[in-house]
């Protein structure tokens, strides 16, 4: 019997126990209220409500602009539609960096006001001291290595990171750094296959992966994407499992035309 199939909620500890019995964790993201309901609906394990709603919902070209907030309404529109799945939120851009105390207090905010389970930041030895802070407060953290958005202009560019030697063994170091630290979980975007199953291999808490492989413990894709409302994204990692942008735009035309045909609403239609 598989671990998820039993439990009416789940926690960290679900997805630990998942990893340990060798079952896949699945994670997508989510930022309102419909769209969450069906996602926890259909079962999915975690809902990482991103700072990609910074691109997703507002149209920004980045992750950058999106507020503590922001993040907060679209948490607890999330938060509210959701039964079973853990719900993580994202702490964005200059919430958390630099320093410990302000993360602190922003990650409380995060909890009391949306109702979230957890936060996830992005970084690593760089930020423990923030994770830890906010662990002291007995919230649980998700890390995220690899590639890390909120540091596109660091990088310059979006292109699969940890490639070379050193930058591979940095990133193991900095999984082994946050599980000791005491994060729950790590995502790993968009780096070698081969450099994420070791890192899934080398620490004993769950690595959920985008663009990173089937060797790790599950996988989280923008839920915008691999439905395919957002038909403008075509990394290799992702695969669409609809036509959603084609499909809802027929229903559209088909109701305006509808409409300026008269023929909606018939009869039946009124009262």
């Amino acid at each position: 019997m598989s671990v998820h199939k039993n439990i009416k909620r789940v926690t960290t500890n679900v997805l630990q126990e998942m990893k340990n019995s060798g079952e896949k964790i699945s994670m997508l993201t989510g930022y309102d209220f419909s769209m969450a309901r069906i996602i926890d609906d259909a079962g999915i394990d975690v809902i990482l409500v991103g700072d990609s709603a910074s691109n997703v919902m507002a149209g920004h070209e980045t992750t950058l602009p999106i507020t503590l907030d922001q993040m907060i309404y679209h948490a607890s529109s999330v938060v509210r539609a959701v039964e079973r799945a853990l719900v993580v939120v994202d702490m964005p851009f200059g919430s958390y960096q630099g320093n410990s105390k302000e993360a602190l207090s922003n990650a409380i905010k995060i909890m009391k006001e949306s109702g979230g389970h957890a936060v996830k930041l992005e970084g690593g030895q760089e930020i423990l001291e923030s994770i830890q802070r906010i662990l002291t407060a007995g919230i649980p953290v998700m890390g995220h290595l690899g590639l890390t958005p909120q540091s596109i202009y660091k990088f310059g560019t979006y292109v699969v990171r940890a490639k070379e030697e050193d930058e591979a063994n940095q990133l193991i170091s900095d999984a082994i750094a946050l599980e000791a630290a005491g994060c729950f979980a790590i995502v790993l975007e968009k780096i070698p296959a081969n450099l994420a199953e070791k890192v899934a291999k080398t620490v004993s808490i769950p690595i959920i992966g985008i663009g990173a492989g089937n060797g790790v413990d599950g996988q989280v894709l923008v839920v915008h994407d691999m439905l395919g409302i957002n038909n403008e994204f075509n990394p290799r990692f992702l695969r669409k499992y609809n036509n959603l942008y084609e499909q809802m735009k027929k229903s559209i035309q088909d109701y305006s035309n509808d409409v300026k045909s008269g023929d909606f609403p018939n009869e039946k239609e009124q009262y």
